[in-house]
């Protein structure tokens, strides 16, 4: 029974649902009364009843267009006073005035609200001289519309405190994980280091090949530590999200978090040379004229590269991959791919993902997949006019 309730309540809050009901509520003892009038044969009070109930009828706009259903009103108001049809102002029309207010702000609602008052107070002297209808309607005018302002600001407010208690937690949450990496993923990343680089110090003279791949290891250990504090700073600025700022404002510039890694597309030269000494032989091909990407492109580009050949040394031993990154005119592609055959092995992560994520959020396009004779392929088309 209480969830028949609260979803007939939450169907109610509808917008569109809510306008119509109210329409439906303040008709149904007009159209009443007008079908019984009629079945009397009684029409003298009919024209006032329609009159009403086209102002209601006007109140389905009320909120997608406050200032024309205002108009509206208010012309028709001034047309039933020329008619002698009413004399005050009526339930729609303080409706009207008050949805004038809850859905307008600034210069609109004052300078509709004072349009309005003038119609009414020019009509009221004119077919009812001599009443002073143009003090009342001083009181109607402002306190309909100045009520409906009040709800906004009262709205907005609620609605600025939830935003800002939501972007605090996510800065509470941002700032718990920066404290798991630190203590845990940095702390190994910083023994590994220490473990790498004393097994090439005691390592023979001769054995040449291993130091070279213990310092390869080494240094990818520092780098991965190096970008890991990056990404600490970034986790713990609060101004981030703050600002709304999550893959750079202007799309270009270097505000983002992303952008604080400090790599891009400029470092694929030495990431496929690591990729080498880890033992996957790797080619890079670039094409077309380099040209600074923006941030957020610059990183996914890197990204992606990233992950596919990691990918290809964990899933495909002994496969040979081929990088490929092609500057154009309005976008910039970037393509892996490799020969060899999935061993199956490993637990599924979130890279795939992670690389779909991104490119989204630059406005591109992401397709991965196995090819027809054999290995894997990753491409991706980003636009260099980043949303």
């Amino acid at each position: 029974m209480g969830r028949t309730v609260r979803r007939a309540v939450r169907f109610l809050r509808r917008p569109k649902v809510f306008d119509a009901a109210l329409v439906i509520v303040i008709s149904v003892p007009s159209v009443i009364a007008l079908v019984v009038m009629i079945a009397r044969g009684e029409t003298g009070e009919a024209p006032r009843l329609v009159h009403y109930l086209v102002g209601a009828a006007l109140l389905l706009w009320r909120r997608r267009r406050p200032v024309l259903t205002a108009a509206l009103m208010t012309a028709l108001d001034v047309t039933g006073m020329a008619l002698r049809l009413v004399t005050v102002a009526d339930l729609p029309m303080a409706i009207a005035l008050y949805s004038l207010g809850r859905h307008t702000s600034g210069r609109v609602t004052a300078l509709a609200a004072l349009a309005a008052y003038a119609c009414y107070a020019l009509a009221g002297e004119v077919f009812q001289p001599g009443r002073g209808n143009w003090v009342g309607y001083v009181f109607a005018v402002a306190t309909t519309v100045g009520v409906g302002q009040l709800v906004r600001l009262r709205a907005e407010l609620d609605e600025r405190a939830r935003s800002e208690a939501a972007d605090a937690a996510v800065r509470e949450e941002r700032r718990r994980i920066a404290r798991e990496l630190h203590d845990i993923v940095a702390h190994h990343i910083t023994v590994i280091t220490a473990l790498v680089g004393g097994a090439r110090a005691t390592l023979p003279a001769e054995q040449e090949v291993t130091r070279d791949a213990l310092k390869s290891a080494e240094q990818t250990a520092r780098e991965a530590m190096t970008e890991m504090r990056l990404l600490l700073d970034v986790l713990r600025a609060d101004d981030v999200l703050r600002d709304g700022d999550l893959i750079g404002a202007d799309g270009a510039g270097g505000t983002g978090p992303d952008a604080a890694t400090g790599v891009g597309a400029d470092r694929l030269p030495a990431l496929v040379a690591e990729a080498r000494s880890a033992g996957l032989s790797t080619s890079l091909t670039v094409t077309g004229t380099p040209v600074a990407l923006p941030a957020p492109v610059d990183l996914a580009v890197y990204r992606i590269v990233q992950e596919a050949l990691t990918n290809t040394r964990k899933h495909a031993a002994g496969a040979r991959a081929g990088v490929r990154l092609a500057y154009e005119p309005e976008a910039v592609e970037v393509e892996v791919v490799d020969d060899g055959r999935a061993t199956g092995s490993g637990t599924p992560g979130f890279g795939l993902g992670g690389m779909a994520e991104r490119v989204t959020l630059c406005g591109g396009r992401l397709t991965t997949g196995p090819q027809p004779g054999g290995g894997f392929r990753v491409h991706a088309r980003i636009p260099l006019e980043t949303p």
